[in-house]
């Protein structure tokens, strides 16, 4: 006799007396259908194996991108759209029997097997671009030289290099050349303003006549051409803006320096080098020199690059020009030199690291006021003798005043407003005199009359 048992669910019904929170917690897990379990059992296994399939996908995806690139970015814009129109030609010539598009087909076809011809073959040139010099003065002639070879043991077909000047593109065209031979081209780069010219890379181009293919081999790395802005030398003497190289004398006492101020008594620890024997014998006891402590020349320059302050580009050229010939100026004393504007601070250490900094000035409308330029340079430059604050011609006396008041106040404050045309002129706006200057040649004349 074959007895059946039914099993009991294992979750027992509550009873009316009994609350919700008596309820197992694992019961839900236990209670929920076969089906359910099994659905969640395979559904991660499933979403890992997508996510693998999809990873090799793309990586697939990339390497025939790869491989292909170089295929298909031979081919131009129109030469795609032609080769679509050649697709559509031969479907319609041969599927709905269309004479008129099987001879486009044909046509665009030759026209498509004969651009390849142009753009075949393995290309080994040996290219060299030289420019005389890296960096050149406005107006300056800047020439450059560039020298195809052919590194190959057999003759190279035309070609055509072109070279990246700037936004412009010059283009030279290159002759059949036997093995080993070469090809030389001179050019020359305007230089009519103050600017940081990218020079390269040189492409050698294949094209066939109608466009469809353009082949682009890069062969040399970018250069730079730096067109320095103009300056002026000036003399220690015409400035007016350094000193002796001793220094200027300050208020501050010193018990080791140059400009001899007073005697005092001999204290413990006081260098013997400095005791006067003579007032020592006639007073007798020890005395001691002090002096006035002197400071070595430093210029500060705030060159404001903020479009509001200047009416027109060039006010900001002869204002980059004036900041350029102070600073090559306390340069070549040997003097102290910091140069700030809007964005940071220009290097000032050499002549060169100087004029590229300054070349690559650009003005930009900023909320940076000149106040706040010259707060910086308060912080920064507290030891400044000199601080010169070079600007356009819409630069207020109140803008200047909120610069001077925010400035060094043991320093000499001159304001240089750059306005071409007008005369040579000199002001006052608080402690900060204030000199206007038309070009740049009326710079020494302009700080003589600081002096006046």
């Amino acid at each position: 006799m074959t007895s059946t048992t039914t099993a009991e669910p294992e979750v027992a019904a509550a009873s009316p007396d009994a609350s919700p929170d008596a309820v197992d917690p694992g019961a839900a897990d236990v209670a929920t259908p076969a089906g359910r379990r099994r659905r969640r059992s395979w559904w991660p296994a499933l979403r890992a194996h997508a996510a693998s399939a999809g990873r090799a996908i793309g990586a697939g995806s990339a390497q025939v991108w790869t491989r292909s690139a170089p295929v298909l970015g031979v081919v131009s814009p129109l030469g795609w759209c032609v080769l679509v129109l050649t697709v559509a030609s031969w479907w319609a010539g041969v599927a709905l029997r269309w004479q008129e598009t099987a001879i486009i087909a044909v046509t665009v076809t030759v026209a498509l097997v004969g651009a390849v011809v142009f753009v075949l073959g393995r290309l080994r040139y040996d290219v060299t671009l030289d420019v005389a010099s890296r960096r050149v003065v406005v107006g300056d002639r800047a020439v450059g030289r560039l020298v195809v070879r052919n590194g190959s043991a057999r003759p190279m077909l035309p070609a055509v290099m072109e070279l990246q000047v700037g936004r412009g593109v010059a283009t030279f065209p290159v002759p059949r050349l036997r093995a080993q031979a070469e090809h030389e081209e001179i050019f020359a780069v305007p230089t009519q303003r103050r600017a940081v010219i990218p020079l390269g890379p040189v492409r050698s181009v294949r094209a066939d006549p109608l466009g469809l293919l353009r082949r682009e081999l890069v062969w040399t790395e970018p250069e730079e051409l730096f067109v320095h802005p103009r300056t002026l030398p000036l003399s220690g003497s015409s400035t007016g803006l350094l000193h002796d190289l001793e220094g200027r004398v300050t208020p501050d006492i010193s018990d080791s320096d140059i400009s001899f101020h007073a005697l005092r008594d001999y204290v413990p620890g006081d260098d013997r080098r400095h005791i006067h024997w003579k007032s020592t014998a006639r007073t007798g006891q020890l005395m001691v020199r002090q002096f006035e402590e002197t400071r070595r020349s430093r210029l500060a320059v705030i060159l404001s690059t903020r479009a509001e302050d200047y009416a027109d580009p060039d006010e900001f050229e002869l204002a980059v020009s004036v900041c350029g010939s102070l600073g090559l100026q306390a340069i070549r004393e040997d003097g102290g030199l910091t140069v700030l504007v809007q964005r940071g601070r220009v290097r000032g250490d050499h002549r060169t690291r100087l004029l590229d900094d300054l070349t690559r000035l650009e003005l930009a409308a900023g909320r940076t006021s000149l106040a706040e330029v010259a707060r910086v340079a308060s912080r920064t430059s507290m030891d400044a003798s000199v601080v010169a604050v070079v600007v356009g011609s819409t630069v207020t006396s109140t803008d200047l005043r909120a610069a001077a008041v925010r400035l060094p106040v043991d320093a000499r404050l001159v304001a240089l407003r750059c306005a071409p045309g007008s005369g040579v002129s000199r002001g006052r706006v608080a402690d900060m005199q204030v000199l206007t200057l038309g070009e740049l040649a009326d710079l020494p004349l302009a700080l003589r009359r600081m002096h006046d």
